[in-house]
């Protein structure tokens, strides 16, 4: 059995309220709709911090009962490498963990490992919420129930991550009607939820600060990550600021900012 416990980062909950709100909320109406709700996760992190907040938002009587999936391998593993390093938690989750101190949540969590598990939940028609991987929806179990449940007008999908251009996540955020899963047009019917403010990426001065601190500047800065009209700008910044060579790979100029 596995402990649903809080992650370190979410020592102040106030920076988040507003967000763990609207998830919450998402949740409560979509599955008041009577189908089931969908929740891309990425395997590491994210699941273990969605699972975090259902489990709060239960025991607080917030949201009634309802079975929730986890429906990926890896993040399975990864939710027990979290229970197993307790040096990793906050002082409040170790507290409740030593004294026994989870209140029961209204939350039925089945964690399903093998492929006959993840296929039986595409017969469950309502009130499941069902976590899986990939966050983006490219690859994984994901695209299985996408399958079975997008075309549904009762269920929900609800994103909370970034969707990268050209993904199929991206394609369902920005309002496509039909997408194409595993060779089939999948008419996109389901309600769409977008959730930010959960990510665990530094954000632009969070990396600023970090560039700044070098005792010995690096002689080169590549932007690896994001979408590039984002990387060129934060680029210019980092070049202004810091006054480092800074380098958008791929960018269509290829230019030297």
């Amino acid at each position: 059995k596995l402990n649903i416990t809080k992650p370190q980062y979410f020592h102040n909950i106030e920076k988040i309220k507003e967000t763990v709100e609207e998830f919450v909320r998402a949740v409560a109406v979509s599955l008041q709709r009577g189908g089931n709700v969908l929740i891309p996760a990425f395997a590491v992190g994210r699941t273990q911090d969605i699972l975090y907040i259902l489990n709060q938002a239960g025991r607080e009587g917030r949201l009634g009962r309802i079975q929730v999936f986890v429906d990926s391998p890896m993040a399975i593993q990864a939710t027990r490498i979290t229970v197993k390093h307790p040096e990793c938690l906050d002082v409040e989750t170790l507290e409740l963990m030593k004294t026994g101190g989870f209140p029961r949540s209204t939350l039925s969590v089945k964690f399903t490992e093998t492929v006959e598990e993840s296929m039986k939940i595409n017969e469950i028609k309502s009130d499941a919420v069902i976590i899986s991987s990939s966050g983006m929806c490219e690859g994984g179990r994901i695209r299985h129930h996408l399958k079975h449940n997008l075309w549904r007008p009762e269920c929900s999908v609800i994103f909370v991550g970034f969707q990268a251009q050209g993904t199929l996540g991206r394609r369902i955020v920005e309002g496509a009607k039909m997408v194409k899963i595993f060779g089939e047009e999948i008419v996109v019917n389901a309600s769409v939820y977008t959730i930010g403010g959960l990510s665990a990426h530094a954000d632009r001065d969070e990396l600023l600060g970090w560039l700044g601190k070098f005792r010995k500047k690096p002689q080169r800065v590549f932007i690896m990550h994001g979408e590039e009209d984002v990387a060129m700008k934060f680029a210019e910044t980092v070049r202004n600021q810091l006054n480092l060579d800074t380098y958008v790979p791929g960018s269509l100029e290829e230019i030297q900012i």
